[in-house]
């Protein structure tokens, strides 16, 4: 199946689509399609008719997210490609499982190196490329994906499948950047930032893919306590995330202060 457009991704979110709004997406005939759409990611359920996504009425309770995030050689998928990947799965609130592998690749500039302390040779005994993807689609499943900046991402790892030939992900999907802007005032909503002021993971290493994935999962779980009552489904979690009035942030660094009190 095709990625949906985004009218026809609010209707499945929403009210339901009819079976002529999917057919412009379909590689397959329908009933095939539903049976396989699952690889990708991805669970269509009915009713009267119409077509939903199962995270329309999937509580956030029930619902297991799966929290990700990548290194990469550069920021063109078409060029570039995953060094490491690291995802942490979570369900009521507890964490049910891990991933994380380093991956083989030909080329680390130094300004990579720098900045994720991965060298080309860590990477040389590492899996390849195509079993790392693998790996990956088998462990998320059609868990719900979060990042923090998810647009890169998940589109980083989409690209990747797409260049190795595999089908593009479905996964429904939400950024802990805009859910965090909309749960709680901080002065900058970076994830280095957020670590150090609210002491979210005490041994992090950023820039390492599973680090920061923990980093963001402890990120997540803040958030989903703070969100309003009336918030109960996956897709009203989707919806708020990009939808709800954002935090005012605070005009001066809380952070700065703290330091200027410890150096007097």
């Amino acid at each position: 199946m095709r990625p949906f457009d985004h009218k026809t991704t609010l209707k499945l979110a929403s009210k339901g689509a009819d079976i002529t709004e999917l057919r412009p997406f379909l590689e397959e005939p329908l009933e095939l399609e539903l049976l396989m759409v699952p690889a990708q990611g991805l669970e269509i359920i009915t009713k009267d008719n119409r077509y939903y996504f199962k995270t329309n009425t999937l509580p956030i309770e029930n619902a297991t997210f799966c929290i990700v995030d990548i290194e990469t050689n550069g920021s063109k998928p078409q060029k570039h490609q995953i060094i490491e990947i690291g995802a942490v799965k979570v369900r009521n609130g507890k964490i049910v499982g891990q991933y994380e592998s380093l991956v083989q690749c030909n080329e680390i500039s130094r300004h990579i190196t720098d900045l994720t302390g991965i060298s080309l040779e860590e990477t040389k005994e590492a899996p390849s490329i195509q079993r790392v993807l693998n790996e990956f689609r088998t462990f998320i499943g059609t868990d719900i994906f979060i990042a923090h900046d998810v647009k890169f991402d998940y589109g980083f790892i989409s690209a990747m499948f797409e260049r190795y030939n595999m089908q593009p992900m479905l996964n429904r999907h939400l950024c802990s950047i805009d859910l965090a802007e909309r749960t709680f005032s901080s002065y900058r909503y970076g994830l280095n930032y957020l670590n150090e002021s609210l002491q979210l993971h005490h041994s992090a290493t950023h820039h390492r893919a599973l680090s920061d994935a923990i980093t963001t999962t402890n990120l997540f779980l803040k958030s989903l306590k703070l969100l309003p009552d009336e918030v109960t489904t996956v897709e009203e979690l989707i919806h708020f995330s990009k939808q709800a009035k954002r935090f005012k942030r605070p005009k001066f660094d809380p952070m700065q202060k703290e330091e200027n009190k410890e150096e007097s």
